[in-house]
């Protein structure tokens, strides 16, 4: 029987395995529909939202245009709905996004949705299939971790969408990011199905390291919003000056949404999780306390857990002081989650302590 118990676990570890790479290739055709969606995509509206960019006079009211339709009716055009930010900052109009406002621009940008929720689909089956072999949360090790923190960061994304949220234009970047990590875990981080050591075995694991993972994929999210911001507001500042971008450049920022929305949108993100990465902290020290009989050791995976607690706390404050917003302010996010991937990466490779799991 412990043998038959045995060759079941060895099989769906197996079958993990295939599923994450079957995943990794629906995710390369995701990426490459992305592409498509960028590359083919009218950039007639495109033109129209550069135009918008510069026309009006600040301050000025959006121009209502008069045409008139067969018979000789006359049609008020609405005006553009622009996006507002803190006083002081630009009002543009958001980009039509990747697929340019076209339908066949939009045809590829379905295309690489669907397949981005089928790549998500059998990697959940991979992750749920790690589980069953080992008969304990999937993420015991970096392999795991890494997997699984994947598979959330694309479920929040696919979640956004199905709220109707304008967020499209991040799926190019997710899929690359997404297949960067699988790339690493299945390459450098793999660890075979195993038992966990025993401190290991606590309901606390589903507890705390399940919202360590989630924390850590809005994060991301966040992350990525703002880097696109930055590139976003320098754009608008070349235009502001009268500068003209090159025309790569141009096509692709044009697209976006403007720096405000993305500003606000990784506001918002970062604000929301902050709570619960203040939870995972509270949850680890709980564990500890359980564990090793110390609720702080100052081990390296508790202090730079709280110095990520500390920059993103800094940043919330920062954007309510009025000399922090905009770009400082967003340096200041990017350097709070380049501590949370240090905290990942480097804590668990290059130092040792009481959270040494990477299994590597």
């Amino acid at each position: 029987m412990t043998l038959l118990a045995a060759a079941t676990n060895e099989s769906l570890a197996d079958l993990s395995n295939k599923l994450v790479y079957a995943s990794m290739a629906v995710y390369t055709l995701a990426f490459f529909a992305h592409i498509t969606e960028w590359v083919f995509g009218s950039r007639s509206k495109v033109g129209r939202t550069a135009a918008a960019l510069t026309a009006p006079a600040a301050g000025a009211a959006p121009a209502v245009r008069v045409r008139t339709q067969g018979g000789g009716t006359a049609v008020l055009d609405k005006p553009k709905v622009v996006t507002r930010s803190a006083a002081g900052t630009r009002d543009v109009p958001d980009g039509p996004g990747a697929a340019g406002g076209t339908e066949k621009g939009d045809l590829y940008g379905r295309i690489a949705v669907s397949l981005t929720v089928l790549g998500f689909l059998i990697e959940a089956a991979g992750v749920v299939a790690r589980a069953m072999s080992v008969q304990r949360a999937p993420w015991g090790n970096m392999y795991e971790f890494s997997v699984t923190f994947s598979t959330v960061a694309v479920g929040a994304y696919l979640l956004l969408l199905a709220l109707k949220k304008n967020v499209r234009w991040l799926g190019l970047i997710l899929v690359t990011t997404v297949l960067l990590d699988l790339g690493i875990a299945t390459t450098w981080l793999y660890t075979a199905s195993d038992q966990l050591v025993p401190a290991l075995h606590s309901y606390w694991l589903w507890i705390h390291v399940s919202t360590a993972i989630f924390c850590g994929a809005v994060f991301y999210i966040g992350a990525a919003g703002t880097v696109l911001y930055l590139f976003r507001d320098g754009y608008e500042s070349h235009l502001e000056q009268g500068r003209t971008p090159g025309r790569f450049r141009t096509s692709v920022m044009e697209r976006l949404p403007s720096a405000a929305s993305l500003d606000k949108f990784s506001y918002r993100i970062n604000a929301a999780i902050f709570p619960l990465w203040t939870f995972t902290i509270v949850a680890g020290a709980i564990w500890a306390g359980d564990a090793w009989g110390r609720y702080w050791g100052w081990d390296p995976k508790e202090v730079w857990s709280f110095v990520t607690w500390v920059a993103y706390a800094c940043y919330l404050h920062a954007r309510a002081t009025a000399g922090w917003k905009g770009r400082k302010a967003a340096y200041l996010a990017l350097f709070a989650f380049a501590c949370w991937i240090w905290n990942y990466y480097g804590v668990n490779i290059l130092l040792s302590g009481k959270h040494s799991y990477a299994g590597v």
